[in-house]
C-alpha cells in the first residue's frame, strides 16, 4: 500500500503527484491489472515463453 504524508505547508496538487509517483514506483497499477483476470500456469508460461522469443528475436 502506497503510503504518503502531507507535508507542512504542502498542496494538494504536490502530494496527490507524489502519490502517483510512488503508486507507479510501487507497480501497484501493473500488479492490479495483471491480476485482473485468473491465467492459468499454462497461459503464463506460454506467455513467458514468446515473451523470451520476442526478446531474442529483438537482440539477434
Amino acid at each position: 500500500m502506497a503510503d504518503v504524508r502531507l507535508a507542512e505547508g504542502e498542496t494538494f496538487d504536490s502530494l496527490l503527484r507524489r502519490f502517483n509517483k510512488r503508486v507507479q514506483q510501487d507497480g501497484i497499477l501493473s500488479e492490479i491489472r495483471r491480476r485482473q483476470h485468473f491465467e492459468p500456469p499454462s497461459v503464463r508460461r506460454k506467455k513467458k515463453e514468446a515473451a523470451k522469443r520476442r526478446k531474442s528475436m529483438r537482440n539477434s
